[in-house]
């Protein structure tokens, strides 16, 4: 019952609906001709051969050029929707073809071993590589997509990223071997009031890494400008300046002449795990239940 008003089936290449929009938006049987790399002739059979198969004229030709009929006009933006649908099937079997890829960047002293390891052995068909990055080039290697999850340390800037806490680092103390303070089992803030601290370049990490004001209102003492954390423990154990870092990062493996005391009366900072907002490839998600599960405690 029914089959009388049955619509019947069409059947037509999709290199025949592709041809046809080349020539709706050129206007012009030899420019579309030229731009598909065949011959004028063929390229007006092969739109003679669609029309046939849709059942209605879809263009017009005269001296002027070519116009779209109201067939044409309606069946246009179908086609158009129907050469996009086939490009994404396309991309989404090829994808599914080959094994899939993620990147793991890391910054300094997080460790993220368990939760790469832990997804290998789950995603056994998956390349899962990781990178390490300077804080600096956390968002640029997320959004220039040379990694798709990074484990890192706030602050930064967040905007257009999901962020996952994954646990609290206490901040330490670090100062040169011959330091006063060495030796303390904790220090506070007043105990460092006068002391020279090294300013960063971004203001975010400055005001946090430096307490910059203090809890007081008064401004953190300025010491130079540093970019990199080895120049810093440069100026460290020379006795120049002491500075506030993650415990992770006590550097006290590779240098001796550094030690790290526990600083009281600051908030921790935050590990994280930061990938681009809106993001749906399934391992990225498999990567974030295995971060949650296994890097919830710090590694120092």
């Amino acid at each position: 019952m029914g089959t009388a008003n049955a619509v019947p089936p069409v059947e037509f290449e999709l290199r025949l609906v592709r041809y046809f929009t080349v020539v709706a938006e050129q206007q012009h049987f030899a420019r579309a001709a030229a731009l598909l790399h065949i011959t004028q002739p063929t390229l007006s059979r092969q739109i003679r051969t669609l029309e046939q198969r849709v059942g209605a004229r879809l263009l017009d030709r005269d001296r002027q050029g070519t116009r779209l009929t109201p067939a044409g006009a309606a069946f246009l933006p179908h086609a158009r929707q129907l050469l996009s649908v086939a490009a994404r099937a396309v991309a989404d079997a090829r994808a599914a073809a080959v094994p899939s890829r993620l990147t793991v960047g890391h910054t300094r002293g997080l460790i993220i071993t368990p939760a790469v390891r832990h997804l290998r052995r789950h995603h056994t068909e998956a390349e899962v590589h990781t990178l390490h990055l300077e804080l600096a080039e956390v968002r640029t290697a997320l959004f220039g997509h040379r990694v798709d999850a990074v484990v890192t340390r706030l602050p930064f800037a967040t905007d257009g990223l999901r962020v996952t806490v994954l646990h609290d680092e206490p901040r330490v103390l670090l100062v040169a071997r011959f330091h006063r303070l060495a030796g303390r089992e904790s220090v506070t803030l007043d105990d460092i009031a006068t002391e020279p601290v090294p300013r960063l370049p971004a203001a975010e990490w400055d005001a946090f890494w430096r307490v910059d004001p203090r809890p007081d209102g008064t401004p953190a003492p300025d010491g130079p400008l540093v970019g990199h954390l080895e120049d810093a423990l440069e100026l460290i154990a020379s006795g120049q300046v002491v500075a506030i870092l993650p415990a992770g990062l006590r550097a006290e493996g590779t240098r001796p002449d550094l030690t790290a005391i526990p600083l009281h009366g600051v908030e921790p900072c935050q590990v994280v795990l930061a990938t681009r907002a809106g993001e749906s490839a399934h391992l990225v998600a498999a990567f974030r239940r295995s971060a949650q599960a296994l890097l919830t405690e710090a590694s120092y």
